[in-house]
């Protein structure tokens, strides 16, 4: 594939990242800070946390119908990617009606714009996943694809991380704080790493073995995690920013790292199922990753919202803040990033073209059993589906939690403080321990995929 068609590819990722990263970082903290949701800022994290636990098991039951459905038709644009452009329009005017406030503090306006926007967002997700899988069947390109893929990821998730305080600052108040760049910086530094070390993941696990890598870089962000700890706990943050940039790098290093290849493993468990079943059903696979990665995000978004209301969390004043109040200036920042998200799905519709995916008879038998019958025979996708909703919920609980640890914390009581470090610190390494014990169990190394995809083309040959 030339590297047209690779940036081409990642320009997806890109514009999901511009338009749902935003969601995932600060959606909460506009709920609470912002929207006030209920018309109580009390209840707001308690009434979020609630609404984002139903908009998670409302995609239980979505995901497989979009896989099934993906897996059962041919759009005349594209088996998989039509739906960047069906799905991308309609998505990029929920995503911005999310942060309008015009029907302010109303919970039903919240769920009828977070549902719908999670709805879309899975109707292009799941085929763009699988995207992925039907470009090529070669290890090598793959592997390629995914760092091109996750390079571009974190490139949206830079310009969300560190883009939107800035600009939100700026639309409010038409200067930008010390504080808004400190933490923009913090943000940043969440993206950041990947320009570094996403390039240098296929040497790195050429070098070191792919399980090998995923331990190396899972310890390298528990570390990181436990420095912030211990700086926040222990010593005066504004005095000794420095040292939380150094432990925001070495967190964001191994999250990054670990977390962006774990995608390259959904095409190695395609193959293996269409090499056990003779049935290549990507829409499938990627609509149930697709479960797991939300139940990971459904127990990383009730989380934040808990904890803030059990240690009783209060809204300050913007004044003073990292992060204005002003319900237009969040308005317009979201409608610029959702414009230009659409527009990159649109560039990604342009430059992929499939390659490697099922004909009609194979798709006419697809149904959404198959979903938990393809779980059920597929050892490696359990593992891949477990690792995912680890993964999502640390993502999950320290994306959210950023907003608030560098937004006046030092204004929270003590309690408050120490809830906001766990959503950090804590919780996101406990679970990276997890991680580690559940990616101890995948069982296909690379020369096993190698000798399943040369079967399948050997297969293929032969019929």
């Amino acid at each position: 594939m030339s590297w047209t068609q690779r940036i081409g590819f990642g320009a997806g990722d890109l514009a999901q990242n511009l338009i749902y990263q935003t969601i995932c970082m600060y959606l909460l903290f506009f709920y609470t800070d912002v929207y006030m949701l209920g018309g109580d800022a009390a209840k707001s994290a308690g009434l979020a946390a609630t609404m984002f636990l139903v908009v998670r098991l409302v995609d239980v039951l979505w995901d497989p119908l979009v896989g099934t459905f993906v897996d059962k038709h041919n759009p005349r644009w594209g088996k998989y990617r039509s739906y960047l452009i069906m799905g991308g329009i309609p998505l990029t005017i929920l995503a911005i009606l999310c942060f309008w406030d015009g029907f302010k503090p109303s919970i039903i306006y919240a769920y009828i714009t977070y549902v719908g926007m999670s709805m879309l967002y899975t109707l292009i997700n799941v085929p763009y996943g699988a995207l992925n899988s039907s470009l090529t069947r070669d290890t090598h390109e793959i592997t390629v694809l995914t760092s091109t893929r996750m390079f571009m990821a974190n490139v949206g998730g830079l310009c969300v991380s560190a883009g939107v305080p800035i600009l939100v600052a700026l639309l409010a108040w038409k200067e930008v704080p010390s504080k808004t760049i400190e933490t923009a910086l913090f943000m940043g530094l969440g993206s950041l790493p990947a320009f570094i070390f996403m390039p240098l993941v296929p040497a790195i696990k050429q070098k070191v073995g792919k399980k090998n890598m995923f331990y190396i870089f899972l310890s390298v962000a528990i570390i990181g995690m436990a420095l912030l700890y211990v700086i926040s706990k222990f010593m005066n943050m504004a005095e000794n920013m420095w040292l939380v940039y150094v432990a925001q790098f070495i967190k964001s290093t191994g999250v990054i790292v670990a977390t962006g290849y774990m995608w390259a493993l959904i095409p190695e468990v395609i193959s293996y199922g269409e090499y056990t079943t003779g049935r290549r059903i990507s829409g499938i696979v990627n609509a149930l990753t697709g479960i797991f990665f939300k139940a990971g995000m459904a127990l990383g978004g009730v989380i934040p919202g808990l904890i803030l209301a059990a240690t009783h969390y209060v809204p300050k004043e913007s004044e003073g803040n990292a992060l204005p109040n002003d319900s237009n200036a969040w308005f317009l920042t979201m409608l610029i990033f959702s414009l230009i998200g659409l527009a990159l799905l649109i560039f990604c519709f342009s430059q992929t073209k499939e390659r490697v995916v099922m004909n009609e008879s194979e798709t006419k038998n697809v149904k959404v059993s198959d979903l938990w019958t393809e779980f059920l025979r597929n050892r490696p996708l359990r593992v891949v589906a477990l690792f995912f909703i680890t993964a999502f919920a640390m993502m999950s609980v320290g994306n959210a939690a950023g907003a608030y640890f560098m937004n006046g914390f030092d204004q929270q009581a003590p309690l408050a403080q120490e809830g906001i470090r766990w959503l950090v610190c804590v919780i996101p390494a406990l679970l990276l321990f997890l991680a580690m014990f559940i990616i101890s169990k995948y069982e296909l190394s690379d020369e096993k995929i190698d000798e399943i995809n040369k079967a399948i083309e050997q297969r293929s040959k032969e019929n």
